[in-house]
């Protein structure tokens, strides 16, 4: 008997943010949808291994810090004790299964089918699903979405269970008692603060000679601090060489010959496209030497039939703006007028203190030889800020001096990733400084602070 073959408009590969997004929108437009999974599920590694179970263990840091916190006001809960078995339940089924339930009604509701199988193109037009039950699908259109994996560090691999990436991490298989973290970017440092609230003396390693390589200095200073209070150790501009397991423990090797011993080492040097392996030399789509697939600002390959959406297509690599891709992929095949034409893609490390930023940096603004004018509001002077005890946050707004529209925002401070969502509409809808600073922040807020460091431009220029 030949393998089993289902004909649809648009076949889906990936049933991440990107990939539910263009299945569900190309299921409202009418067009008969599949998504092709491997877990076959929907979700992906956000919902399941990234972004909602960090973010829950994050909530949890950030509890505990409140606690401590909490002796400056003069209250005391004691020591608070953490139970590995509830708070892994509570992760696994009242946040990820939760939302996991509800994407798959949603999907259920709009008659998208989700199918279980590794997909290879065998051409332009048909899929190989390879699993349990093979069997082929053929379409009109389809929607790479295959998102992104953990990178290892070249070099350094040791087959150990002691040496995990974030995926593993987020299992909190145990809360080590010396822990080191390679990377500083911002998987190292969530992740990061997240054990050293749970118990674990963490050492941070970092090649380059700060915390979050590309990200505005001034934003990154509260967050360093904050670190530094944390950590054990922080060892910027250091290189891991080696990687030995002795016993129980992991022998690590830094440049210079320094040695130390850790009970678990987590490897957070970034991500990499999932494109290999999905058969694209049978089509006309192609993925470079890094693994990204090129697309245009309507999503489209250079296969006339292949669409490719979120991690795949290159950075930044963040749920988001896979999600608007996969909408405007969707509408793009159903012959809608839409493309991907966003100014800029807000991004936050949802660290303690947050970090986020969007559109132009004042050092992007240097390299390219821009003029630009910059304010700063330190959040010492927030009236909100103080009675949350965080004064130690910053508000950054650049703006064109010619036309006074606002360029870019930077936050850092906590809850900087609801307020970056003010700082990218002012940005994507062409706002001036004056827009921000005639517009009514409620007080008191921390949102008033965009006011007031709209305010200081306009006496700058005055």
């Amino acid at each position: 008997m030949g393998d089993l073959v289902i004909e649809v408009d648009v076949a889906v590969v990936g049933g991440g943010p990107g990939g539910y997004s263009a299945a569900f929108r190309c299921a409202e437009l009418g067009l008969e949808t599949v998504v092709v999974d491997a877990a076959k599920r929907l979700g992906g590694a956000c919902l399941w291994e990234g972004c909602i179970p960090s973010k829950a263990l994050l909530h949890v840091a950030a509890l505990i810090e409140d606690a401590e916190r909490a002796r400056e006001v003069g209250i005391d809960f004691g020591e608070p004790r953490v139970s590995l078995d509830p708070l892994r339940k509570w992760k696994a089924e009242r946040v990820v299964g939760r939302l996991a339930r509800g994407l798959a009604a949603v999907a259920k509701a709009r008659g998208v089918e989700v199918i279980g199988g590794r997909a290879v193109f065998e051409s332009s037009r048909e899929l190989r699903v390879e699993g349990d039950e093979p069997q082929k699908v053929r379409f009109k259109h389809a929607v790479i979405a295959t998102g992104s994996a953990p990178t290892s560090l070249p070099g350094l691999a040791l087959a150990s269970d002691r040496v995990i990436d974030s995926t593993a991490a987020l299992e909190l298989a145990e809360v080590p008692d010396r822990l080191l973290v390679i990377g500083g970017g911002y998987i190292g440092l969530e992740l990061g603060q997240v054990y050293a609230a749970l118990g674990s003396s963490v050492t941070l390693a970092e090649m380059t000679d700060g915390l979050l390589p590309g990200v505005d200095r001034a934003l990154v200073q509260p967050l360093a601090r904050r670190c530094e209070k944390l950590f054990t150790k922080i060892r910027l501009s250091t290189k891991v060489t080696s990687l030995l397991e002795r016993g129980s423990a992991i022998e690590t090797r830094f440049d210079g010959d320094d040695v130390a011993v850790f009970d678990r080492v987590l490897v957070a040097v970034g991500r990499r496209p999932a494109s290999a392996g999905l058969g694209l030399e049978m089509t006309r789509a192609r993925a470079d030497a890094r693994g990204f697939i090129a697309v245009d600002d309507r999503c489209r390959t250079v296969d006339p039939a292949i669409y490719a959406v979120g991690d795949v297509t290159g950075e930044p690599m963040l749920a988001h703006r896979a999600m608007r891709q996969g909408k405007v992929a969707a509408e793009v095949i159903a012959g809608r007028p839409a493309a991907f034409d966003n100014v800029v893609v807000p991004a936050v490390v949802f660290t303690d203190p947050e970090v986020a930023w969007c559109g132009l940096t004042e050092t992007q603004a240097a390299r390219e030889g821009r003029t630009v004018k910059v304010a700063k509001r330190e959040w010492a002077a927030s009236g909100r800020a103080l009675t949350l005890g965080r004064s130690d946050g910053l508000t950054k707004l650049v703006a064109d001096p010619d036309t006074g529209r606002v360029l870019g925002v930077g936050i850092v401070g906590p809850g900087a990733g609801e307020l970056i969502a003010e700082g990218a509409l002012a940005v994507e809808t062409a706002l001036t400084v004056e827009d921000l600073a005639a517009t009514i922040h409620t007080h008191p807020t921390l949102s008033e602070t965009l006011m007031e460091a709209a305010e200081s431009l306009l006496r700058s220029g005055s």
